[in-house]
């Protein structure tokens, strides 16, 4: 998982996009982008792939908050075991993998604050290999119109990357 949060770090470093960082925590500041960055590693030792969303706090709180119609606060959660439930049936419910043709599930890990976005944790178990996976990502479609998922997928050092903009929820990668 270090691994993950190293490259996110990397890859804004990288692009000199100051995504996560010009927003004062605990200002309502709006930001003038709307995405999030998914990343997907297959880790073949442990025959896992491991996955992790990034999404902007006040943004992934406000949907959160009209799907669910109840009172949301990830970075000072008062009951974290069902803010955590609500971040993981969200994200689950909008991003969807499928290994060599056959549909995983995505087990939740837990999710941190990092920065001005929420970073959540999810992992998939016995993936031996990856020739092919197909993604179905729609995180945040709902709230803004101009979303864009940025996903970055690892599998045996192989990097590949790809951009959904709102309504395109679909993207492949073959290994």
């Amino acid at each position: 998982m270090v691994s993950i949060l190293f490259k996110w770090s990397l890859f804004l470093s990288l692009v000199n996009i100051p995504v996560f960082s010009n927003i004062m925590p605990g200002k309502a500041a709006s930001h003038p982008i709307f995405m999030s960055v998914t990343e997907i590693e297959h880790n073949a030792k442990d025959k896992t792939l491991e996955i992790s969303c990034k999404i902007f706090t006040d943004d992934f709180e406000k949907t959160l908050r009209q799907v669910y119609k109840t009172t949301v606060d990830l970075i000072n959660p008062k009951d974290k075991a069902a803010m955590s439930k609500l971040v993981s049936d969200y994200v689950q419910k909008h991003l969807t993998l499928t290994v060599d043709g056959k549909k995983v599930a995505l087990q939740f890990i837990g999710y941190e604050q990092q920065e001005e976005g929420i970073l959540s944790y999810y992992q998939v178990n016995n993936i031996t290999a990856v020739k092919k996976i197909d993604i179905t990502n729609s995180i945040l479609y709902e709230y803004k119109k101009e979303q864009i998922e940025i996903m970055h997928v690892t599998v045996g050092g192989n990097r590949k990357s790809t951009k959904l903009i709102n309504p395109d929820d679909k993207a492949s990668f073959e290994f």
